[in-house]
């Protein structure tokens, strides 16, 4: 499938933590990237929203820790920028994160497996669902995508890990 966005979950797609116990970095220093990230990653001719040419990009990122208290919106958001310079090599175009901030189990509109934070992305870029992969590794994940209308692919298998890893 020729895709005109791929749009990315961040931990345990892009990313672990590397606190024991701890499924998320709270702050700088907690996250290193998978292995084959970068180099699967290059692959791709990335475009900025508004560009013709190129494959757009995306995170969307449940982020319960802000809405519980672990750390501020502006943390997550940094932590997330600071992984897609690693990843990508380059600073992500405004708006190419999304974040839910809400605490699990709010009813909030946007927390994965809600549409909303793929449709966000799908509107920045112009893209309709039939051009539009999601790469993530949860169930969550995928039923985002399924009900954004849009492809999903396991992160294990985009990034070629094996699954436990």
């Amino acid at each position: 499938m020729d895709y005109r966005l791929i749009i990315f979950d961040a931990d345990g797609t892009l990313r672990y933590c590397t606190v024991e116990g701890q499924p998320c970095p709270n702050r700088a220093g907690e996250w290193k990237l998978y292995p084959g990230v970068i180099e699967t990653l290059e692959r791709f001719n990335w475009a900025h929203p508004g560009e013709e040419t190129g494959v757009g990009y995306g995170i969307a990122s449940n982020q319960g820790g802000v809405g519980v208290g672990y750390f501020a919106e502006s943390t997550a958001i940094a932590l997330l920028e600071d992984t897609f310079i690693e990843a990508f090599g380059f600073s992500p175009a405004e708006e190419t994160i999304e974040i839910c901030p809400h605490v699990p189990h709010s009813g909030c509109g946007c927390r994965k497996p809600e549409p909303t934070m793929l449709n966000r992305l799908m509107k920045l870029y112009g893209t309709s669902p039939d051009h539009v992969l999601f790469v993530g590794d949860r169930d969550a994940d995928r039923k985002a995508a399924f009900n954004a209308g849009c492809d999903f692919q396991w992160a294990s298998e985009f990034f070629d890990r094996d699954p436990e890893s």
